[in-house]
């Protein structure tokens, strides 16, 4: 059963920094005339799926291996992520148009600002089940064919704003793009309402991998199920997103399933500091991981990855951007409280090569031709 708040596209208030996101409050907002008629009331039935849109408008809500889970995105006093802390202060240098994903800074204007149909749905986490995922859905603007989906999975800190907007830039690059709230069974159910940043982080150490995969192959059938859709999907994550890219790819998916993209994203599945070669033997789909130098805990596990993927034939590409931090797909150019300008373009720079090489993988095993 899936449950759709169709029609507004939720434009989100309150943007979340990845690296150490400070919760905002929620402000109200009055709707335009135009957008207002735009919020009804209808029953959609979709095979089994049922939707139900709601009548008003709200903002954006915020088994496996336990070994390299609590490590994932453990954010320690003197970790990676430290030097994050502070919201943005000045205005981002970072160029117009949608190009790529908006940084932290710019997600709220994305938002507001985008022309493509997204909204909230509810799907049942497996067949049956009276337990429903929350998931923002996004479309392309090009109806007049069908679309691939790709399954955008969120950093620890919950379904943010800004994950929502690099879902809508997903779509704006020609996917069905589609989030989950991973937190959806652990925080007590589906629900729009955001949660504190920390109330996340922890809620988020409780899914496993497996209960992870089971909500990408529930929002995975439920959009390639759409009339809109060609049924193959990747997956795309950031941080523990990322960590669940690599939980995903070896698990195979279900029907359909095409590969991921892990940005800074840790292999789940080790003995101590040793990656387990035999879960990473089971991947049969192409996997990159796209990391930057200063994420030393990820960097650390990269030549692994790179030697136990080629010596079991499997595709693969690792880049570790020079100078860039955990998190410089949402940092990018964004200034801090103090200044480090070098980081800044080291972290644009990253983005600038990771997101089109993103849609080139993207695009060449999801069979778009562009």
């Amino acid at each position: 059963m899936a449950e759709v708040n169709s029609g507004a596209r939720g434009k989100g208030l309150g943007t979340r920094n990845c690296l150490a996101p400070s919760p905002q409050p929620l402000v109200p907002r009055v709707l335009s005339p135009e957008r207002f008629s735009m919020v009804h009331e209808s029953t959609i039935l979709h095979g089994n799926l049922i939707g139900v849109t709601m009548s008003f408008f709200r903002t954006i809500a915020v088994g496996g291996s336990a070994l390299l889970f609590a490590a994932a995105c453990h954010h320690s006093p003197a970790d990676e992520h430290m030097g994050h802390e502070s919201m943005a202060v000045q205005q981002s240098n970072q160029p117009g148009g949608t190009a790529l994903p908006p940084s932290a800074m710019h997600t709220n204007a994305r938002l507001a600002s985008s022309p493509r149909h997204g909204e909230w749905v509810r799907v049942a986490w497996e067949p049956g089940s009276k337990d429903s995922i929350q998931a923002w859905i996004v479309y392309p603007t090009n109806s007049s064919a069908k679309a691939p989906v790709v399954v955008v999975i969120h950093e620890i800190f919950g379904l943010s704003n800004w994950v929502r907007a690099v879902t809508d830039q997903v779509a704006a690059d020609g996917f069905i793009a589609i989030a989950p709230d991973l937190n959806s069974r652990v925080r007590g159910g589906p629900s729009m309402d955001s949660l504190s940043a920390d109330s996340a982080n922890k809620l988020s150490r409780l899914v496993t991998i497996p209960e992870r995969n089971k909500a990408i192959v529930a929002v995975a059938k439920y959009a390639m199920s759409q009339a809109a859709a060609v049924p193959r999907y990747a997956v795309i994550g950031f941080c523990y997103g990322g960590q669940t890219v690599w939980g995903h790819a070896v698990s195979n998916g279900t029907n359909g399933y095409a590969g991921g993209v892990a940005f800074y994203g840790a292999f789940p599945f080790a003995n101590g500091a040793a990656l387990v070669a035999d879960s990473m033997k089971k991947i049969n789909k192409p996997v990159m991981l796209l990391s930057g130098s200063k994420d030393a805990r990820i960097g650390a596990t990269m030549p692994a990855i790179d030697s136990i993927m080629k010596a079991n034939g499997k595709w693969y590409y690792g880049s570790n951007y020079p100078g860039a931090v955990h998190g410089f797909a949402r940092a990018q150019d964004d200034p801090k409280a103090q200044r480090d300008e070098v980081e800044e373009k080291a972290n644009l720079d990253a983005i600038k090569d990771a997101w089109p090489r993103t849609l080139a993988f993207l695009r060449t095993n999801l069979g778009v031709k562009k």
